[in-house]
């Protein structure tokens, strides 16, 4: 708890922008599909497709959470994807400060037994908060799943609006 706290008062000096720059990250640009798109607004809502954890075009990892992939790789891959979502949010609200996070959910394929999908998905609601302040908390689920698209251990779909 007095981690969260350290991390929201942080949170409350500067621009998210210049939070982001000190946490030495940048909002990467996210590749057009001829699928689906990143984001869809309706409304004051703005529906964040799943994002899984790419850096450069490239997935970060794969494989099964618990059995392929560590707990520490898992956050990490979190925290990326994550980043990723909220590329997608500013592509629809024009910039990082009119972003507020209403719902997160996080899938973390993993095995049956593996049961820290809450712990996995703690790292990218920590890279919101620390970036966001308070629009960066957050309604959030945490899922473990059999599987994820290109064997992601991790994706991350979010439901925004701005402010």
């Amino acid at each position: 708890m007095i981690e969260i706290h350290a991390k929201t008062s942080a949170a409350n000096t500067g621009s998210a922008s210049d939070r982001l720059h000190t946490l030495g990250l940048a909002l990467p640009d996210l590749r057009g599909n001829p699928y689906y798109v990143h984001h869809r607004t309706v409304d004051s809502s703005i529906y964040i497709s799943g994002q899984l954890p790419y850096q450069d075009g490239r997935l970060l990892g794969q494989g099964i959470v618990g059995r392929d992939v560590e707990l520490e790789t898992a956050r990490e891959l979190a925290r990326h994807a994550a980043l990723n979502a909220l590329a997608a949010a500013v592509q629809a609200v024009g910039e990082l400060d009119r972003v507020r996070i209403v719902q997160m959910l996080v899938f973390v394929a993993s095995t049956p037994d593996f049961g820290e999908q809450s712990n996995v998905a703690n790292a990218a609601s920590d890279l919101l908060i620390e970036v966001l302040g308070e629009n960066g908390r957050h309604a959030r689920t945490a899922i473990g799943v059999a599987g994820l698209p290109l064997n992601s251990p991790v994706e991350i779909q979010m439901v925004c609006t701005a402010v």
